[in-house]
């Protein structure tokens, strides 16, 4: 897996860890500055970029990933295929493309952009905040997954019927249904009409 400043800390010479940098934007998504990434969840939030990435196999089914327990946010929790935030200055795309491959060890076959979604959503465990200006891609895997275990406790392919079957009693989430409503005309448009989505 390559080391990125996503998937590793950095220890500069000085002894302290490099600072995870986010894009503030304004509601138009354009640029304003940037925030250190957990200063930016604090209630009540900073807006700031972010992607979520959908990925379905040959299937039509939807891979799903449940946050490793580790991690400071939403942990243990299902959620679409890859979400995260670009760099100060990466490309919604790029940054996807990348994560999508450092957190399941997967380079999508396909993907595309699927719209912008901007939501606010306070996550009642941990306190933090998702208030995001969300750029959206769908795309297409054709190998298993390979999660590295400090990003992704689990993962599951789905289709429409098992995810509403699982989203009523497994804890998802709490952006999970936004993004996907927001994606959903360009998830039918990917996977044609016989999936169901």
């Amino acid at each position: 897996m390559p080391i990125t400043p996503a998937a590793a800390t950095h220890t500069p010479s000085n002894g302290t860890a490099d600072e995870i940098l986010l894009e503030l934007v304004d509601e138009n998504g354009v640029t304003i500055g940037t925030a250190e990434k957990l200063a930016a969840h604090q209630p009540p939030g900073r807006l700031h970029r972010a992607f979520s990435v959908f990925l379905f196999d040959e299937r039509g089914r939807l891979l799903l990933q449940r946050r490793a327990l580790g991690k400071y946010h939403s942990p243990g929790v299902w959620s679409n295929t890859c979400c995260g935030h670009p760099y100060p200055g990466e490309a919604p795309f790029a940054a996807a493309a990348r994560r999508t491959y450092e957190e399941l060890g997967v380079s999508p076959s396909l993907m595309a952009e699927a719209g912008t979604v901007r939501y606010n959503h306070p996550d009642p465990d941990s306190g933090l905040v998702e208030q995001e200006y969300n750029h959206l891609f769908v795309g297409l895997v054709q190998s298993p997954p390979h999660p590295d275990p400090a990003e992704v406790g689990d993962t599951a392919f789905v289709t429409p019927a098992e995810l509403a079957e699982r989203h009523a009693k497994d804890t998802f989430s709490s952006w999970f249904m936004t993004v996907l409503d927001a994606a959903r005309p360009a998830v039918r448009e990917l996977t044609g009409p016989s999936a169901g989505w």
